[in-house]
This record gives C-alpha cells, sequence and structure tokens, in this order.
C-alpha cells in the first residue's frame, strides 16, 4: 500500500509544477466549481497509476489543478463509492494521495436525503459530524504508522473553525444553511421509510453513500475538513416520494452556484 501511494504521488509530482495545501472532492453540488479554477492541469484517472475509476452517470473522472480564485487546489472530478464494488482502501486510496502530496485541507460535498423535518429539498447543509453504518471500515486491517495513528480521534472530524467560517460567509450572501449529523450507508438503494426513521433514531439529521470512508483517512491521514450537503429528497414522515438518480442530479445542479459561493469563499480563507 505505501508503495502504490508513492508510486501514484510521483507520477502526479512528475507532471504538476506546483503543489496545493486544499484539495476539493467534488461531489454532487461541486461539479462545477471546476469552472471556476483558472490555470488548469487535468489529469484523467486512466492515466494515474493505482487510480480506479469512476463509473457513475455524472461523476468525471480526473484530477484537477489549479487556481480558485489565488488560492492553489487539488480537485477530485468523479469520487468512488463503495456501492461500485470497491473496497474502501480503493475508495479512499485517492486521499492517501492527497496527503503524500502535501494537502493539508479537505473540502468534500454529496448529495443527501433529509430526516430533519425542519430541512426543505434543495437545502445546503453543512455536517457537524457523522455515523457510519458502512459494513467495511476503511481503517480495518494493518496499520501503517507512516499514514496515521491505529486509533485515530474522531471528536472533531469536521474542522469547527471551517464549519464556523461557512456560517459566517452563507449569512453574508444571505445563504440558507442547516447543520446535521450525515449517516454514511453502502447503498445503491434509497432508503426505504422505515431505514429512514431508524436514521433519524440514532441521531442522523440526512443520509448518502459516500464522503464518510474519505473523511475518516483524512482525520487519519491528520487533514482538516469541511463538509455539506445538498438535500436532495426527504425521508420526513409524510413527505417520503419515490426518487431517482436523474432528480438528485437535478436538484445537486439547481443548488450548485450557492454551493460553490460558500467553498470559494472558504477555500480563500482557510
Amino acid at each position: 500500500m505505501l508503495a502504490k501511494i508513492q508510486e501514484t504521488a510521483d507520477f502526479i509530482k512528475s507532471k504538476v509544477q506546483v503543489l496545493p495545501k486544499t484539495g476539493i472532492i467534488l461531489g454532487t453540488g461541486l461539479g462545477n466549481l471546476v469552472t471556476q479554477i483558472t490555470d488548469k492541469q487535468e489529469i484523467p484517472y486512466e492515466n494515474i497509476p493505482n487510480f480506479p475509476v469512476s463509473t457513475v452517470e455524472g461523476h468525471s473522472g480526473k484530477l484537477i489543478f489549479g487556481k480558485l480564485g489565488d488560492v492553489d487546489v487539488l480537485a477530485m472530478q468523479g469520487r468512488f463509492h463503495y456501492y461500485e464494488g470497491y473496497d474502501m482502501k480503493q475508495v479512499t486510496f485517492p486521499v492517501r494521495v492527497m496527503k503524500a502530496l502535501g494537502i493539508e485541507n479537505l473540502m468534500v460535498s454529496n448529495a443527501a436525503g433529509g430526516m430533519n423535518a425542519d430541512f426543505e429539498i434543495g437545502d445546503l447543509m453543512i455536517i457537524t459530524d457523522h455515523i457510519n453504518v458502512f459494513p467495511e471500515h476503511p481503517l480495518h486491517g494493518k496499520n501503517y504508522k507512516e499514514l496515521g495513528v491505529r486509533f485515530p480521534d474522531m471528536s472533531e472530524a469536521y474542522n469547527r473553525e471551517f464549519i464556523a467560517k461557512a456560517k459566517a460567509i452563507a449569512k453574508r450572501n444571505n445563504i440558507r444553511v442547516v447543520e446535521g449529523v450525515y449517516v454514511g450507508t453502502q447503498g445503491p438503494t434509497f432508503e426505504t421509510p422505515a431505514e429512514y426513521k431508524y436514521f433519524k433514531i440514532i441521531g442522523g439529521d440526512a443520509v448518502g453513500m459516500s464522503t464518510v470512508p474519505e473523511v475518516i483517512v483524512a482525520n487519519h491521514a491528520g487533514m482538516k475538513v469541511f463538509g455539506m450537503s445538498i438535500i436532495t429528497d426527504l425521508g420526513v414522515e409524510g413527505k417520503i416520494v419515490e426518487v431517482s438518480h436523474e432528480e438528485v442530479q437535478q436538484i445537486g445542479n439547481a443548488a450548485q452556484p450557492l454551493m460553490t459561493k460558500i467553498m470559494m469563499e472558504l477555500v480563500a480563507e482557510i
């Protein structure tokens, strides 16, 4: 594993001139952020040694280096999901490589179903914490001390300073944001009404099929993390309706400008 991480990092270093400190995983809601990145240099996943290739519609597959405003960033356009058949080491491999490239701050986004009765479809939720219900843990197996400690602390999985800054940015831009706990599940099915009820009972405000593995590994690696969800459907009793991947994408696209605004200003401030 260590050799693969180093091989991949060395390959990427040979292709780029500047190594950023901030990484962004462009999940639902942040896909169009790439249009704001200048001086772009793109590396398709299929050209990168040891990288998986995304198979999900709406998820492109390339690393993008460039500037977001005045800040050098590395963006992942297209993430890897457990439900695609990858194991957790593959799902989180890009985060390991980011660390090897010198990334210190990680920004993540996703689409999620909301269980909080105060939420509305299209809301932006700042993730304050998560609950991991994936059947495989990304740190399962041998621990490499070069990557992090055996038993990493997760008391501040999502950086409190970043959360406070994001809330202030949203307020001054008159953008409605909510806060909540994200439940990470394996997917690929959307939740049954009983599952929504269960996830609410155990403390969740929203549920999705990504993010948690990457955030765990980022914390293991000592990165500071910020995450946001777009609430694309509701698992609230009386508001549950049939949902499709296409509808999730449409709602995500509509909310993109607002999430992009918050992320751009946050990246400039950290």
